[in-house]
């Protein structure tokens, strides 16, 4: 019975595969779940404990920190097999924060007094906002490495919407939980994310249990290619030697762009009809509640029909012309719902169609494309394009009349560029696939 439901949205899956999707969207679950939770109590933290007014550089910050990081995990790449990445990941994020939960409740003596007197605010404060971004960069982007590596390209367009769609419960459940902070108290939600996320482990040994081995092979091409060590910098080598995958960094984050600059013009044009800080915190919560469910709706109903009928190709190029509508209706109508839709268009779409697609572009590649290029992408990538976005912002933010118009423009622009190279990007991935050839 649950085999039949599962064929009947998500297409012609055996038996096995079910399970195997089943299990993997429960563990990406608890994943995105544990890691909204988290990252909506990260400024709430980190005001407490530092102040709102350095959270800027807390993001230079956490940039920096997260190079060595990602250069440990390219070593155990190399070192262990790829299910056991997340017993040591999961395991030792669960542990940072239990014991970021210990220290916020029980204050430890200050061991380092100049350490203080040269950092604003606690230490802790920063050390919880690096750990946050830190697993958010990390987490996400194993679970994918994991997931490319084990599936075939078939399968994947079967059950990689069923993921994103169970997903977004994570998505939806984690700020949700937020909520209730007043009541539960911001320890007991920080110890709920640490035990989602210990709970991550125990399901990929599971999968490794249950699933028979012929389940979880990507494509044959894919994975012929013998075990080799390689140096710490291989991923950042691979992605700037490859036009393959540059071309899959631009569509996995220029939308990051186009979605910074509307955004804040989400923002100013709600500020002048929610005057309060009330009544606009109410109208994000309301705009986060309809995008996480618009989401929801179309991972379940849509996602796997389109890339199941009419591929990748057509999926990557339609989500930038979608958003190049919904983006060109708010120059003719430059309001507030017409942008409120804009915005949600562009996240939900993201969420559903692009994330879901773009994965599918690392199925033809080596295994160090797919652990070690992918977490350089993960990494870095997003937070480039919304760097990028916030520059145009800068040059208009005091005028919202010329952000809408200029910055709606250069949204406009964005759009025209990543239209042609997800096209590019789709074209050589059908290639790819039809040649039986690899990225290595």
């Amino acid at each position: 019975m649950f085999s039949g439901l599962m064929r009947t949205f998500f297409g012609d899956m055996n038996k096995n595969e079910a399970k195997k999707f089943a299990i993997c969207s429960v563990t990406f679950m608890l994943l995105i779940g544990a890691y909204w939770l988290l990252r909506t109590l990260k400024d709430a933290l980190f005001d407490d404990l530092v102040g709102l007014a350095y959270q800027p550089k807390a993001k230079i910050f956490s940039l920096f920190v997260i190079i060595p990081l990602v250069l440990i995990y390219t070593k155990l790449v190399d070192s262990v097999e790829r299910h056991k990445l997340f017993y040591i990941i999961c395991t030792a994020y669960a542990a940072i924060f239990t014991l970021i939960t210990y220290a916020y409740v029980n204050p430890l003596p200050n061991f380092i007094p100049s350490l203080t007197a040269m950092i604003p605010g606690s230490p802790l404060g920063w050390f919880i906002y690096v750990a946050i971004e830190s697993f958010g960069s990390l987490s996400i982007g194993l679970f994918w490495a994991f997931m490319a590596s084990t599936t075939s390209t078939a399968s994947a367009k079967r059950g990689y919407a069923l993921i994103y769609g169970v997903g977004q419960l994570g998505s939806i459940g984690g700020p949700t939980l937020t909520t209730y902070a007043p009541v539960l108290g911001l320890p007991f939600l920080i110890m709920f994310a640490a035990g989602a996320i210990l709970m991550v482990p125990l399901l990929i040994m599971l999968l490794m249990n249950v699933i028979p081995i012929e389940e979880m092979t990507s494509d044959p091409h894919a994975s012929a290619t013998p075990k080799k060590r390689t140096g710490l910098f291989e991923g950042l080598r691979l992605l700037t030697t490859s036009p393959y995958l540059l071309g899959v960094l631009v569509i996995s984050t220029i939308y990051e762009i186009v979605g910074t600059i509307m955004d804040l013009q989400l923002k100013l044009l709600a500020k002048q009809v929610y005057t309060t800080k009330e009544t606009f915190a109410a109208f994000i919560g309301t705009f986060g509640q309809t995008t996480n469910g618009f989401a929801l709706l179309m991972a379940f109903l849509g996602t796997g029909f389109f890339v199941r009928t009419f591929g990748v190709r057509f999926c990557l190029v339609m989500y930038p012309v979608l958003a190049g509508i919904v983006v060109g209706a708010t120059l003719v109508y430059p309001s507030l719902w017409p942008v409120f839709i804009a915005v949600l268009m562009i996240k939900a779409l993201s969420y559903t169609l692009n994330n879901p697609v773009k994965e599918l572009m690392y199925i033809p590649t080596s295994k160090d494309v797919k652990f070690k290029a992918k977490s350089w992408i993960e990494a870095f990538g997003g937070r480039t394009a919304k760097a990028g976005g916030s520059v145009i912002n800068n040059f208009f933010a005091g005028n919202l009349t010329a952000l809408m118009t200029f910055g709606t423009m250069a949204s406009l622009g964005v759009i025209g560029i990543w239209i042609g190279i997800a096209f590019i990007v789709g074209t050589s991935y059908n290639n790819l696939i039809r040649d039986n050839k690899i990225i290595e």
